[in-house]
Formats: structure tokens, sequence, C-alpha cells
């Protein structure tokens, strides 16, 4: 969670309208949250005819934005083909964030590691996403002090920041999930970036916070999980709420 504005995803095809463009654009989202979809799964999300989702999806395979491969079946398979899946390629997931810097990033990391240590990495980490945590503090201004609602309302702030996210009450409390990290590949080599993101996801949201999963590490999703309170976890019935869409 630097201090990174991130561009909406963009395709590579510069002339196309920009209802056009908005609706690949969502394509893209969707497919950064799900990893993989049918062209009846988009559509449905969407709101948008079988005829209308395949043109944009054959749009974005000639651009080479997608690439479609034949959904694994388990089970019994019934007549005919099974449903093809789209994906993202690597080129368009690059374009959704700010990889293009990783390698200069990385060595500037490895030379503050070399020459102030591991603490000094720490710093430059937490001051890295300063800034950000300041934005979100202000989206947060009226979500109240429950935990969850201010997961909620952090979800929402960190999607406007291009970090598809998403919050959800489990049985165990909540989980905030960010479907995006434009810094994935210096955070693999660099954990304290993960952590100084964990420390203020924590503070942000006002109680203690545990990252299960990160996609520097190479889970498909960076998964923070918020525990609830005795009353949560008590059986009562909890809902899911999507806040990135």
């Amino acid at each position: 969670m630097p201090d990174t504005h991130v561009p909406p995803a963009t395709t590579s095809t510069q002339a196309a309208p920009t209802g056009e463009q908005s609706t690949r654009d969502r394509v893209t989202l969707l497919l950064l949250e799900r990893r993989a979809a049918t062209a009846a799964q988009l559509g449905d999300a969407l709101g948008l005819s079988p005829a209308a989702i395949r043109r944009h999806l054959d749009a974005m395979l000639a651009d080479g934005d997608v690439v479609a491969r034949e959904q694994t079946v388990r089970g019994h398979r019934g007549r005919g083909r099974p449903a093809k899946v789209f994906l993202l390629t690597d080129a368009a997931r690059s374009r959704c964030g700010t990889h293009h810097y990783d390698n200069m990033a990385t060595a500037a990391l490895r030379w503050i590691a070399r020459t102030g240590g591991s603490q000094a990495v720490e710093r430059f980490a937490a001051e890295q996403v300063a800034a950000l945590e300041t934005r979100c503090q202000a989206a947060l201004a009226d979500a109240g002090d429950d935990p969850m609602a201010r997961a909620e309302a952090l979800a929402a702030a960190l999607t406007a920041e291009g970090y598809a996210a998403s919050a959800s009450t489990i049985a165990s409390g909540g989980q905030l999930c960010q479907h995006h990290c434009p810094v994935a590949h210096v955070a693999a080599e660099f954990p304290q970036l993960c952590e100084a993101e964990t420390t203020v996801i924590s503070r942000l949201v006002g109680t203690h916070v545990q990252r299960l999963a990160t996609i520097a590490h190479g889970d498909g999703v960076c998964t923070t999980h918020i525990p609830g309170s005795p009353h949560a976890q008590s059986g009562k019935t909890v809902t899911t709420v999507r806040t990135d869409r």
C-alpha cells in the first residue's frame, strides 16, 4: 500500500471509444479479482448481453490483454465442450499498476538494506504508506468505530486508489481483500512493505488484524483477517458486503 496513485486499468486499444474502454476497464478489474471467469459470468456481473461481452473479450484477446483456456470441470462432465475461462495476461496486469520501475525500486531497497540495515528498510516502508494512510483516514471519517464498518469504508477507499479491494463478514469476524498490488514484485524480496501495510490497516480499522495471504508471496489475493467480537462469533447470521464495485 505505498503512496502510489494507481491509474485505472487500460488496454492497448487507444482508439476505443470512451464507453467501450470503460467497460473493458471493468472487465479487467473483475478478472483481477476473480483471476478467471467465463464470458457468461462476466456478462452477468456487468449486466451485459452475451453478444456485448463477447465483443469486448474478442477485442481484449486481439490486444493481448486476456487469454482463453478451457474450464476445469471436476467430477462428471456433461455433453459438449467445457466453457472457456478468461484470464488477464501478465502484460495487462502490469498496466493495472506501476510495475515499470520494479527493478530500480528493488535495487534502491537493496542499497538501503546494505547501508542502513533492516530497520532502515522498515522506516522507508512506513514512510511510503504514510500519505495513503492520511487519504484513507479522510475517507473513514464518517465510518464510526465498528471495525467491520471501517473495513468496508477502507475497502472502498482502496478501490478508489486502484487496489480492487473488498470487505466481507465471516463467521470469525471479517476480512479485507486486495486483489491488486502495485509493488508485489518488490515486496516479494522486501516483506517490510507488506508489514507496514498491515500496520496501517490495523490502525485504520481500529483493531488487531492478521495478514493471511499476500500476492507478493504467490497468493492470488492479499487477505487480512479482522477478528470479530465474541458476540459476532456466537453463531449469529452473517452477511457478505461487497464494496469493490
